[in-house]
């Protein structure tokens, strides 16, 4: 089969373009009671919860010196995976990534949603841009943690 300057040169184009869908980044976040595992450096606070109201009560006696120790993760832009797991927390969870200020909350792109029963994962997609974000659990009250796309 004769192939024509046409087909090479189309061949060609293909090979040269670069790969604009590239897998997205992945982020493994682990709940257990009143926080999330990766933000306080791996360490399992040991905290009990039964209720909501037991992680409130945890976070305004240690929640502020927890979230001044905690690690902030730094992303690149793009469509990220946030899988997120429910370690041992007896309630239903959920995740809330958000902008870090009121006036990005309105321009940067935001994910949530509920579901997360005790040892379930679930994944949250969102394309981030950049900019600050912070990411909680409202049903399990933890801290804002934070998040900085780059």
């Amino acid at each position: 089969m004769k192939k024509t300057f046409g087909t090479t040169l189309a061949a060609l184009a293909l090979l040269a373009a670069p790969l604009t869908h590239a897998a997205p980044q992945v982020v493994e976040l682990n709940q257990v009671p009143c926080q999330f595992l990766e933000s306080e450096n791996g360490v399992n606070q040991g905290f009990k919860s039964s209720k909501i109201q037991d992680c409130e009560a945890i976070n305004a006696k240690s929640g502020d010196d927890r979230l001044a120790k905690s690690k902030t993760i730094t992303l690149k832009p793009g469509k990220t995976i946030f899988r997120v797991s429910n370690k041992d927390v007896p309630y239903e969870l959920g995740f809330w990534l958000r902008g870090a200020t009121l006036l990005s909350r309105a321009t940067l792109p935001s994910v949530s949603g509920g579901g997360l029963t005790t040892g379930k994962t679930q994944d949250y997609v969102v394309d981030l841009k950049p900019g600050e974000y912070v990411y909680s659990c409202p049903l399990n009250p933890t801290p804002d943690y934070r998040i900085v796309v780059k």
